[in-house]
């Protein structure tokens, strides 16, 4: 949670991933969408700012027999980026976007990635489709032997249902990244609740990781 003014306007901290640690500090990549975007995108290098994390929990790691495939939408790549450095060579990735201006450190994604099949929605790059999609069309040559997989995704709510329902139908565990507008960070407000089958969970508490089969899409 990152406080992007000194005063009260915007009032609210912002929420964002955790894009990666190197020997400087911590990374944090973003799309400048509103005013609190705005306000990081024009500040000069040395500004201080308040920041609270981190916070929420991470995507449990997969066993050493089993293929990681990470999907990823759009600015949903800040969200896995570390977990696909940390799973280096090992992870295939689908990673998405609605063109090929919007996939972000698609280089740095292939340095660290085994694979990386993209996808764009206007065809620019890769496959024409959602990652969602791509992903569908690779699974039924693995249709027998599901459980080498683990799937863990983040990105736009629609691609994370049709994933959900993907993995739903091939038995095989998914993780996904909830994004939900966020006021506190800390669980106290219960801005940023998902419908679960065991009830309204918080995002930034119990998640933002969480399993595709508990979320009631």
């Amino acid at each position: 949670m990152i406080e992007v003014n000194k005063g009260t306007d915007p009032l609210l901290k912002r929420a964002f991933s955790l894009f990666r640690k190197t020997g400087d500090g911590l990374q944090i990549l973003y799309r400048v969408r509103g005013k609190g975007t705005g306000i990081l995108r024009n500040m000069k290098e040395g500004t201080s700012l308040d920041m609270l994390g981190p916070l929420g929990n991470f995507y449990p790691l997969p066993s050493e027999d089993q293929t990681p495939l990470i999907i990823a939408g759009g600015i949903g790549i800040a969200s896995v980026f570390s977990l696909i450095e940390r799973l280096a060579g090992k992870a295939i990735v689908f990673y998405g976007a609605r063109t090929q201006d919007d996939l972000l450190m698609l280089k740095e994604v292939r340095e660290y990635a085994h694979d990386v099949i993209v996808s764009t929605d206007d065809g620019s790059a890769g496959k024409k489709g959602t990652a969602a999609e791509t992903l569908r069309s690779f699974l039924p040559s693995y249709a027998s032997s599901p459980a080498q997989f683990c799937i863990y995704a983040c990105g736009p709510y629609p691609l994370l249902k049709a994933l959900s329902q993907t993995t739903k139908e091939y038995r095989i565990r998914a993780y996904v990244s909830m994004e939900e507008h966020m006021a506190c960070g800390i669980g106290a407000c219960l801005g940023c609740v998902v419908k679960t089958h065991d009830g309204y969970k918080r995002v930034c508490k119990e998640g933002p990781v969480m399993t595709a089969t508990e979320i009631v899409w």
